[in-house]
């Protein structure tokens, strides 16, 4: 990390009845931050905004499980949404304020973030980078016991191509934080990624555990 960029904050919660993770990023110099994936529980994560200033909402991706409470924090906060132009999950419909792709960049006071496209669970899967650092907010992307699930072979084979060309570019010393269960250093999982790509799958797909 360089040593004269400040690291972000990050805050969690895991809100909803089948508990997503909610994270705050936080500025530790200008105190702005940006709220990623409302799912649910308003009240939750306006506490975990105090002392903050809010400047946008973030979406890994549009399933319903991580955009339960969007609406209800758009019109709280009165900041721009920053998501994957789409398409979107279930016919999910979003008026964004700012389209995100590969690449591009969000700033939180002195810090920043890069959106890096995860397909596979969704196809408007966004990881969130950030910049110096080590820390990767990875949606429902991977897990510390799998890759996220998914409906089709299609969609499996494109988890599979975004394991192997995006998650395991990845350094060893990597900390994942996923949109469920706890975050874990992508060093720790990297045989197990890696025998599982490299596995032949067949037809599979659905839930999977890299064993």
């Amino acid at each position: 990390m360089m040593t004269d960029t400040p690291a972000l904050e990050i805050r969690t919660r895991a809100v909803g009845p089948w508990p997503m993770n909610t994270y705050v990023l936080v500025c530790p110099v200008t105190r702005q931050s940006v709220l990623v994936d409302p799912g649910a529980e308003p009240e939750t994560l306006s506490a975990l905004l105090q002392d903050t200033i809010p400047t946008a909402i973030l979406l890994t991706h549009t399933h319903r499980d991580h955009i339960g409470a969007l609406d209800v924090m758009r019109q709280q906060l009165g900041v721009p949404l920053q998501a994957h132009r789409g398409p979107h999950a279930n016919g999910v419909q979003l008026d964004a304020e700012r389209w995100l792709a590969d690449g591009d960049t969000v700033t939180i006071g002195l810090c920043g973030l890069r959106a890096c496209a995860t397909p596979g669970h969704s196809a408007d899967m966004l990881s969130f980078v950030l910049v110096d650092d080590h820390r990767v907010l990875v949606g429902d992307t991977v897990f510390d016991s799998g890759p996220g699930r998914t409906w089709s072979v299609e969609g499996f084979q494109t988890t599979l191509v975004t394991l192997r060309q995006i998650v395991l570019a990845w350094p060893d010393t990597t900390i994942c934080y996923p949109g469920h269960g706890p975050s874990f250093c992508l060093g720790d999982r990297r045989a197990a990624i890696e025998a599982f790509v490299d596995r032949d799958h067949g037809a599979f797909f659905g839930d999977a555990t890299w064993s």
